[in-house]
């Protein structure tokens, strides 16, 4: 299901450290007073971790999910977050307006909240408090050349925003909105005003402002709109036909500076695949005039992603693009949201591809699974998992710690609630890239744990371990795993071989295989409290050896 047929589940359903050092001490008791990376004694350090509080805040939110509690929210009813860091130290973090119980129906677009920790989260409030005029009159005038009546009543969803600051004192937010009516007959994208026709188009719009704090945003129009190779012929014979009109969804919306100083925007939803769009920086819009989104959609974009070239339906959206060390990054949102959503992600020298997996595939010109998987639908013990982990942001803080921001959604009947899997929690997630360059996220959510050094005694102990492999709508869950002395592995997963540490680039080597580590929070336990978790990649030689490994420490 994508997003445009997911608005009524929503909308009327739920109304029923990168910062991990790299310089390591030894465990040689001769060496414990050496001071470690924040120039402490062990003594301080320990007490450091040991009067670390934990975060509070509940998962289950629904009993503060009204609109009147939303000064309490923090992370609550979040969905397809961007998180953008300002000049004034704030992280800011921008939304669709999905929510639990339709909670911001009616209060505007595009919530913010902003936080200078990335653990604590103040409600500033919508940024769009009315949908701009330009998008009807846009929507008829395209109707007009159709030969088609004017939409007299319009119906719009409101998704994934992308902010990003350009320059100093200038800020974008990139945005979507739906028309969710029928091309046919213009009526609302209803069951009894079916007419064999597929729905009207998307359109990403732009917003600017020279100070996030105000929360004062300025419209600057159309950026550009679905398109179609298909002319008029906006038939669909059924509702199970899944051979969409549109070519070119435009939604989900991805902003990226080039160190060469060209933008792009990449965008794209389940139709066709992920396409890259050259903008010109001074006005936020497309570098070369667009024509008509139909016949020749040439202008529309340059097609940098497939997840089948022979379909027009994908089950891959949500594109967010990054740039480090030499390689663009282009993560991407698989399935449906609900449930299975889950995040994968591709690398490439240039701009506009060509985008490679781990395992070599060429996913520009062949198409096809992009590898590794960055999140998955996942449960630890002692809590009931999350699904539905995706639609992320990138971000870094300017000092080499970069993160993985993306809503989670609690598993359905959570607590004896049938509508748990509407409640939506924003998770910040430590992001640390792979000695080849790739990037991997760490399991357990960002607490701001102080990030001390990892000494190797602390590895030895019980582990709950999962592999996250490929299971459509279903949770990877964990299993045991005890690093004994000796560097034996002596109980659970891969049980009999050896483990490693090493020390300068912090990172623990089970079976070979190498796990990046960080002090998080370990969020199922009660009372929640500091702990040690690793994030790591199989070597992707097969099609049988395509995990990501998520581990953290239990005792």
């Amino acid at each position: 299901m994508n997003k445009l047929l997911l608005t009524n589940v929503i909308w009327m359903g739920v109304l029923a450290l990168s910062g991990c050092s790299n310089q390591m001490i030894t465990d040689d008791p001769s060496e414990e007073a050496t001071p470690v990376r924040d120039s402490t004694s062990l003594t301080t350090r320990a007490g450091k971790l040991s009067t670390y509080t934990a975060p509070t805040y509940a998962d289950d939110y629904s009993s503060i999910a009204d609109w009147s509690q939303r000064g309490n929210w923090n992370l609550a009813n979040v969905h397809d977050p961007s998180v953008m860091k300002a000049d004034d130290g704030y992280y800011y973090m921008y939304q669709t307006d999905a929510s639990y119980g339709n909670a911001l129906d009616g209060q505007g677009h595009f919530f913010c909240r902003r936080s200078k920790d990335l653990v604590h989260w103040s409600w500033v409030g919508s940024t769009m408090h009315r949908q701009p005029s330009w998008v009807a009159a846009k929507v008829n005038e395209y109707r007009a050349a159709m030969g088609l009546q004017p939409i007299k009543h319009f119906r719009y969803c409101f998704w994934a925003p992308c902010a990003r600051k350009v320059r100093n004192g200038l800020y974008r937010m990139y945005y979507s909105i739906v028309v969710d009516n029928y091309i046919g007959n213009g009526k609302y994208n209803d069951a009894a005003n079916w007419c064999n026709s597929w729905t009207e188009r998307a359109f990403i719009g732009v917003m600017e402002t020279s100070d996030p704090a105000s929360n004062n945003w300025t419209d600057k129009g159309m950026v550009t709109t679905s398109s179609t190779d298909k002319g008029f012929n906006f038939y669909r014979p059924s509702g199970s036909d899944w051979n969409a009109y549109f070519k070119y969804n435009a939604i989900d919306p991805t902003y990226i500076i080039c160190p060469d100083g060209k933008h792009y925007l990449l965008y794209g939803s389940w139709h066709s695949g992920i396409v890259a769009l050259r903008i010109n920086p001074n006005t936020g819009k497309p570098y070369t005039q667009q024509g008509n989104p139909w016949g020749d959609i040439s202008s529309y974009g340059q097609l940098v992603y497939s997840r089948n070239l022979n379909s027009r339906w994908q089950a891959s959206e949500g594109p967010e693009v990054v740039y480090h060390d030499g390689y663009y990054y282009l993560f991407l949102a698989y399935d449906e949201l609900s449930v299975a959503y889950n995040t994968r992600v591709l690398r490439s020298k240039n701009i506009l591809g060509t985008y490679y997996g781990k395992d070599g595939r060429n996913c520009t010109a062949k198409g096809g699974e992009a590898y590794p998987i960055v999140t998955h639908p996942y449960r630890f013990n002692g809590h009931s998992g999350w699904v539905g982990v995706s639609h992320c942001c990138v971000f870094d803080d300017g000092k080499g710690n970069w993160f993985f921001a993306s809503q989670g959604r609690l598993p359905a009947n959570t607590n004896g609630n049938p509508y748990s899997n509407a409640i939506m929690m924003g998770q910040v997630r430590t992001l640390r890239w792979t000695q080849d360059g790739w990037p991997v996220v760490m399991p357990e959510r960002y607490g701001n744990v102080p990030q001390l050094t990892i000494l190797e005694s602390e590895l030895k102990g019980k582990w709950q371990l999962i592999p996250l492999s490929y299971k459509v709508g279903q949770q990877c869950t964990s299993v045991s795993m005890t690093l004994g002395s000796n560097h034996k592995i002596t109980e659970g997963f891969k049980a009999g071989s050896t483990w490693k540490y090493d020390k300068t680039a912090s990172i623990l080597y089970i079976a070979g295989i190498p796990m990046y580590l960080s002090r998080e929070v370990d969020w199922e336990s009660n009372p929640r409290k500091a702990t040690i978790v690793f994030s790591g990649l199989s070597n992707y030689n097969s099609k049988n050896n395509l995990f990501t490994y998520w581990g953290k420490k239990t005792n």
